[in-house]
């Protein structure tokens, strides 16, 4: 796909919202186009005072949430033969849906949440989620929670980078990591808080 590179980043500089909205549809509904490319450009047009920093956000969701839709749909009725039969027509590798499948048979539906911020992973939960008929609700709730950090964050960078933001789209993937790992120790650090602050109560409750 780094050959259509440029053409993407001209259709978001022409068309703005409308073509992050349609790049991001399209990215997750596994054609591997990075997210870091499309919002990391946006973020830079933000900082350039060409676009707004919500109505990216809202483009980038909208399309996110509407290809994450058709890769379940695709998923839940085409099933795992017909991915693996016709997935390669759209640049659809075996081996990316074997990485997601594992994901998700370890994490069940907890990973819809947590690999929307992973590399790799983000772009194809949504097929294994469709494979196992995942409560629809359940998939849109956590594609949400899971992907508006996300978009937030890259767009961010951009923003941050400027003119230098291409580095995003050689760094994105450490990012990404870095960001899962940070946000498991701030969930970690937050629940441990909660645990004390019951324990204490407890131990009020007891006295009295």
């Amino acid at each position: 796909m780094e050959q259509f590179t440029q053409t993407f980043l001209e259709f978001i500089d022409a068309w703005g919202y409308v073509a992050v909205a349609v790049l991001m549809a399209l990215e997750n509904a596994c054609i591997p186009i990075p997210s870091e490319l499309i919002l990391g450009f946006s973020g830079y047009l933000i900082f350039a005072d060409r676009m707004g920093f919500v109505g990216a956000m809202i483009a980038g969701m909208v399309g996110g949430m509407a290809g994450s839709i058709f890769a379940y749909l695709v998923g839940r009725y085409g099933g795992r033969s017909f991915v693996d039969k016709y997935g390669k027509y759209f640049f659809v590798k075996k081996s990316h849906v074997d990485i997601a499948q594992r994901w998700f048979d370890k994490y069940g539906v907890k990973a819809v949440f947590f690999s929307r911020m992973l590399p790799v992973v983000r772009t194809f939960i949504s097929l294994p989620a469709g494979f196992a008929h995942v409560d629809m609700k359940k998939f849109l709730l956590y594609t949400f929670l899971g992907s508006l950090p996300w978009t937030a964050l890259i767009l961010g960078i951009g923003m941050a980078l400027g003119e230098s933001w291409q580095i995003m789209l050689k760094v994105g993937h450490e990012v990404s990591i870095a960001f899962v790992i940070v946000s498991c120790i701030i969930v970690a650090g937050l629940y441990w808080r909660y645990r004390r602050s019951r324990q204490q109560k407890a131990k009020e409750a007891l006295i009295k």
